[in-house]
C-alpha cells in the first residue's frame, strides 16, 4: 500500500516495486515474457490516466489495484490490473494550469504526419477545445514524443494488434473532434451543429453516419407509458450531451483496455499461486477549488486510512488488551466518524445525494446543499456557510455554494457545482444507441447492445465508487498489508526542497507519529503457543521431538532454554509477544543451526535405510539368483556327466570292437583313433630323407600308414633337394655316376660313399704353386681347373714311383712335376680328354689306375699311364663325367 498526497510519488514508488520484481526473477522466457508486460502495463496506463495538475506534472486521475500472480520461487506468472473512480470530467474540462490526459498530447506530438491525415488531427494541440482550457499544452519536463513511442512499443510487446492499436487512436481523435463541435441556436432555439466537418470527422473515426451523430447531439427520445417522443435539445443541453458522450466514450474505452491488458497479463498455469499486491491510488487532494472529483478521492483516501487504523493501530493495541498485556493506551483519530459521514446509509452524503437526484421535480447543486445542511447540521465533521452561527469568525471565509469536511487530513471546501450532475452521469440512449451500431470494433464492445435492454435506472457514479471501495477494502483486509509511505517535501515540485511544516503535517494527519509510539511499545513479533512451539520445539531437549503438555507450558520451556530476559518477551493469554526483533533473529539463527543438525540427522537415518533397503533387495537378488545359477549349474553338470557316460559307454564299445568294420559302435572310437594317431605320427615323421624308420599304425590306420610314408618320403626328397646348392647337386650327380660305375664292381665303392667328393686334393702350398706356376704357364687359354690331387706315377719299365700332381680341366688332363725345391713345376704330360682310351681299374681295394691312350698317340704321350690315386673312385668318376664317356672305364677281372 502507497499511502500519501498528491504528487508524494506513489506511482512512482509502485513503478520502482515492479522493477524490483522484474530484476529479482529468473531469466526464462515464459517469465521474461510476463515481466515485460507488467512493466510495460505502465506507460500505457500512465498515458491514459494519467495527467498533469499544478501539484503534479504525471498525476494519476484513476485508482489502481494491481496483483501479481508469483510460483513458489516469487517468480511472476502473471497478473491481474483494478481500476476505480477515472476523473472523466478532465476530459472536456481543465483548470487553468493543467493538462488533459496524456495521450492526447502524445498522439499529436508523436504519431507520423500520414497517420495525423487520416485521423484529420494537427499537431497543435491549442487547435482543439479540449486541451487548451489549461494554457499549459506544453511541459519543459515531458517529452510527449518520446512517451508516445515508449507506449506503442509497450503495445507492441503486450500483444495489441494493429487493428486495436488503430482503433484506440480512432477512438481518441474522434473525442478531440468532438470537442470542436459547436452548436448554434436555430428555428425555435433548437440546438444545431455549427461546424458540420467536425461532426463528418468524428462520425467517420467513430464509424457511424454522420447524420445519426448529428441527430444524436441535437435530440432525445423519451419513452413515456408506451409512446416515443423526440424532442429537439437546446445549445446548453447539445452542449451537455456532446461532453457526456465525450466523457463516458473515454471512460469506457480506458475500462476496455484495462480488461485487454488483464487477458494479456492472464496466467495459464493452474499451479498453486501467490498474490502480491500493490494498491497506487490517488493521494489526498486539496486544490483552490475542490469539486465532485476531489470529494470521491478524499473519500477514498478515508477508507485507506480506516484500513491503516483497523490493521495497525486500533487492532494492535486491542490485541494487547485482549491477551492480558500491561499497555498504556496510545490515543489516535479513529476516522470512522468522518466515513459514516460520507457513506452512512441514509444518513450519508452520497445517500442524500443520491436521493436528490432521483427526487422528482427540478432538483439543483442548490437544493442538494440545502438538503445537507440540514440533514447534518449538527456533524462536528460537516459545516457550510449556513450551519455555521452568525457570531462565527469563520463565517466569512465559506462560500454560499460550499461545504466543508474536516478530514482526518485537514478541513477541506467542496463546491456544490456539478454534483448532481456527475453524480447522474447520464448518457442519453440516442448517444447509446448511435455508438452500439458503430462498425469500429472496440466502440462496439463498449457499447453492447445488451445496454440499451436495461430499462432501470442505473446506479449513481458515487454508488458505484461506494461499491468498488468496499470491494477493494475486503481485499486489503484479506491481504498482510506492507506500507510504502510517500511524503511530499514541497508544493512546488522543485528538488532539495524541503518544507518542514508540510511534511511534519503529512507526517501526523498519517498517523505514522501514533503508528510510531505504537510500534515502539509495543512487541515486534507474536505467534499463538501452538505455531511458536511447532516452528522452535527443537530448541528444547524437554520438548522435542514431541511435547505432551500444554502449548503455553511448552513455550516456556523453550524460552527458559533459549535464556530470555524477562524485558524481551511476555506470554499471554494464547500468544507469545517478543519485543525486539534482534531476540526473534537470534532464536532464528538457533533455528537454522539446529534445523541443520536435524537435517544430517535425518539424513544419515534416511541413508542408512535406503542403504539397508538396497543391501535387503540386493542379498535378495542375490540368493534368488544363486538359486537360478546353481540350478542352472546342476543342470549343466547333469548335462555334462550323461554326455559323459555316453562317451564313455561309445568308447568301450569302440574299444571293443575296435578291430571289426566300421559300425555305429566303434565308428566314434575308431575316428579318435585315427584322429590320436594323426596327432601321434605328426610328432613322430622322420625329419630326414636318410631316416628310414617309420612309426607303427593301428589296424585301422595301417592302408593310411601305407599312402603316407611314400608320400612324406616324397616330400623329404622335394624338401632335400629344393634345399641343396649347385655345388652339392654337381656332388650329388658325381655320387650317383660313381654309383653307376662302382657299385658291386669294386670292393673300395663303399668306402668312397660317405665320404663328399672334393674338387682338390692339394695342400694350401701346393695350391698355391698351381695358381702361380701351372695357371699362368701351362694351362691352356679357356681352360678351367675342375679337380686337382697328388698322384705316384710308376715308370713302365721298373715300375719306379714319381711324386706327381694331376690337374684334371674341362678339356684336357696334365701330369705335372714339381722341382728345385717346389718352386716350379714341369709339365710332364698333357692330353685331351677325349684322347682317353681307356681308364682301368682293379675290383679290389686297391688305388691303381691305368690310363690308355689311342696306340697312334704313344710316340707322342709315351704310352699309357700307371697312376696311384689316395682317392681313385673319386678321381676316375671326375674325369669320366667331365669327358662324358661312361664306357671308357673298365674294371679288370678280379683274376
Amino acid at each position: 500500500m502507497l499511502p500519501g498526497e498528491s504528487g508524494a510519488g506513489k506511482t512512482e514508488a509502485s513503478k520502482q516495486i515492479l522493477r524490483y520484481v522484474a530484476a529479482a526473477t529468473l531469466h526464462k522466457h515464459d517469465i521474461d515474457m510476463v515481466r515485460d508486460r507488467l512493466l510495460r502495463s505502465n506507460p500505457v496506463l500512465e498515458a491514459f490516466g494519467n495527467a498533469k495538475t499544478n501539484r503534479n506534472d504525471n498525476s494519476s486521475r484513476f485508482g489502481k489495484y494491481m496483483d501479481i500472480e508469483c510460483n513458489f520461487k516469487g517468480d511472476p506468472l502473471g497478473g491481474h490490473i483494478l481500476n476505480y473512480l477515472l476523473e472523466k470530467s478532465r476530459v472536456v474540462h481543465q483548470e487553468l494550469g493543467e493538462r488533459n490526459f496524456h495521450v492526447f498530447y502524445q498522439l499529436l506530438a508523436g504519431a507520423s504526419q500520414d497517420l495525423l491525415d487520416k485521423l484529420h488531427l494537427q499537431r497543435d494541440p491549442e487547435t482543439y477545445f479540449y486541451l487548451k482550457q489549461g494554457s499549459s499544452s506544453k511541459v519543459p519536463a515531458i517529452d510527449d514524443k518520446k512517451s508516445y513511442d515508449t507506449v506503442m512499443a509497450a503495445l507492441r510487446v503486450i500483444d495489441f494488434s494493429d487493428d486495436e492499436v488503430s482503433s484506440i487512436f480512432r477512438v481518441v481523435a474522434a473525442i478531440l473532434h468532438l470537442g470542436n463541435v459547436t452548436f448554434r441556436a436555430g428555428e425555435g432555439g433548437n440546438a444545431v451543429p455549427k461546424n458540420g466537418d467536425e461532426v463528418k470527422f468524428a462520425a467517420e473515426l467513430l464509424q457511424c453516419t454522420e447524420e445519426g451523430l448529428a441527430t444524436a447531439l441535437t435530440h432525445r427520445t423519451i419513452e413515456a407509458r408506451g409512446d416515443v417522443v423526440c424532442s429537439p435539445l437546446s445549445v446548453e443541453l447539445a452542449q451537455y450531451c456532446r461532453d457526456a458522450l465525450a466523457k463516458a466514450t473515454y471512460e469506457r474505452l480506458f475500462n476496455w483496455l484495462v480488461e485487454r491488458l488483464n487477458a494479456s497479463l492472464r496466467s495459464t498455469v493452474k499451479a498453486k499461486k501467490t498474490l502480491l499486491g500493490i494498491l497506487d491510488i490517488y493521494g489526498f487532494e486539496i486544490f483552490q477549488k475542490n469539486g465532485y472529483e476531489q470529494f470521491c478521492i478524499n473519500y477514498c483516501n478515508e477508507k485507506l486510512q480506516q484500513v491503516f487504523i483497523e490493521l495497525t493501530l486500533k487492532s494492535e493495541q486491542e490485541e494487547y488488551r485482549r491477551e492480558g498485556i500491561q499497555w498504556e493506551q496510545v490515543s489516535y483519530f479513529d476516522n470512522k466518524i468522518i466515513c459514516d459521514l460520507v457513506e452512512e446509509k441514509h444518513k450519508g452524503i452520497i445517500s442524500l445525494m443520491d436521493d436528490e437526484c432521483l427526487r422528482p421535480g427540478d432538483a439543483t447543486d442548490l437544493t442538494l446543499l440545502a438538503v445537507l445542511n440540514k440533514q447534518l447540521a449538527g456533524h462536528k465533521h460537516f459545516s457550510s456557510y449556513e450551519t455555521v452561527g452568525t457570531h462565527d469568525k469563520q463565517k466569512k471565509t465559506y462560500g454560499k455554494e460550499e461545504f466543508r469536511l474536516r478530514h482526518y487530513a485537514g478541513e477541506v471546501s467542496y463546491n456544490i457545482q456539478g454534483f448532481l450532475d456527475k453524480n447522474n452521469d447520464l448518457l442519453y440512449r440516442d448517444l447509446k444507441q448511435t455508438m452500439a451500431d458503430s462498425s469500429n470494433e472496440i466502440v462496439a464492445k463498449i457499447y453492447p447492445k445488451v445496454e440499451l435492454m436495461a430499462k432501470k435506472r442505473p446506479v449513481t457514479a458515487a454508488t458505484q465508487f461506494k461499491i468498488s471501495l468496499a470491494q477493494l477494502m475486503t481485499i486489503l483486509m484479506s491481504k498482510e498489508p506492507s506500507y510504502v509511505r510517500t511524503i511530499k517535501p514541497n508544493d512546488h515540485k522543485r528538488a532539495l526542497d524541503f518544507d518542514r511544516e508540510l511534511v511534519s503535517h503529512q507526517v501526523k494527519y498519517l498517523g505514522l507519529m501514533e503508528n510510531l509510539r505504537v510500534r515502539r511499545a509495543g512487541f515486534a513479533y507474536r505467534r499463538s503457543y501452538e505455531i511458536f512451539l511447532e516452528r522452535y520445539k527443537s530448541l528444547c531437549p524437554k520438548t522435542w521431538p514431541n511435547y505432551k503438555g500444554s502449548p503455553k507450558d511448552g513455550v516456556r520451556l523453550i524460552v527458559e532454554t533459549l535464556k530470555y530476559s524477562e524485558d524481551e518477551y511476555r506470554m499471554g493469554a494464547t500468544k507469545l509477544f517478543i519485543r525486539l526483533p534482534k531476540t526473534l533473529f537470534r532464536t532464528e539463527d538457533a533455528y537454522q543451526i539446529r534445523k541443520a543438525e536435524l537435517a544430517t540427522f535425518l539424513q544419515a537415518r534416511v541413508r542408512a535405510i535406503l542403504v539397508r533397503k538396497r543391501y535387503l533387495a540386493m542379498q535378495a537378488a542375490v540368493v534368488i539368483i544363486a538359486k537360478h545359477w546353481r540350478r542352472v549349474a546342476a543342470k549343466r553338470l547333469l548335462a555334462k556327466r550323461r554326455w559323459a557316460s555316453t562317451v564313455v559307454r561309445m568308447f568301450v564299445k569302440g574299444f571293443i570292437t575296435r578291430n571289426e568294420a566300421v559300425n555305429e559302435h566303434n565308428a566314434r572310437f575308431q575316428q579318435l583313433v585315427k584322429s590320436e594317431w594323426l596327432v601321434r605320427l605328426s610328432k613322430q615323421l622322420p625329419s630326414s630323407v636318410l631316416d628310414d624308420t617309420w612309426p607303427s599304425a593301428p589296424i585301422s590306420c595301417q592302408a593310411t600308414s601305407e599312402v603316407l610314408k611314400p608320400m612324406h618320403r616324397q616330400y623329404l626328397a622335394g624338401r632335400y633337394v629344393r634345399a641343396i646348392s649347385k655345388e652339392d647337386k654337381k656332388r650329388l650327380d658325381e655320387k650317383v655316376l660313381a654309383e653307376q660305375l662302382f657299385k658291386g664292381r669294386k670292393s673300395s665303392y663303399l668306402a668312397s660313399v660317405p665320404e663328399q667328393f672334393k674338387d682338390s686334393r692339394l695342400s694350401n702350398t701346393e695350391e698355391s704353386l698351381i695358381k702361380s706356376a701351372f695357371d699362368p704357364v701351362h694351362k691352356q687359354p679357356g681352360e678351367k681347373t675342375m679337380y686337382s690331387v697328388s698322384c705316384t706315377k710308376y715308370d713302365r719299365h721298373g715300375y719306379t714311383p714319381r711324386e706327381r700332381l694331376l690337374v684334371v680341366t674341362n678339356a684336357a688332363l696334365y701330369l705335372i712335376e714339381s722341382i728345385k725345391e717346389d718352386t716350379k713345376l714341369k709339365l710332364k704330360h698333357r692330353f685331351s680328354l677325349k684322347e682317353i682310351h681307356r681308364l682301368i681299374v682293379s675290383p679290389n681295394n686297391d688305388t691303381f689306375v691305368l690310363i690308355q691312350t689311342p696306340m697312334e698317340n704313344h710316340e707322342k704321350d709315351k704310352g699309357d699311364l700307371i697312376l696311384r690315386l689316395p682317392n681313385a673312385i673319386e678321381a676316375v668318376t671326375k674325369i669320366v663325367a667331365l669327358s662324358d664317356n661312361p664306357d671308357a672305364l673298365t674294371i679288370a677281372d678280379s683274376n
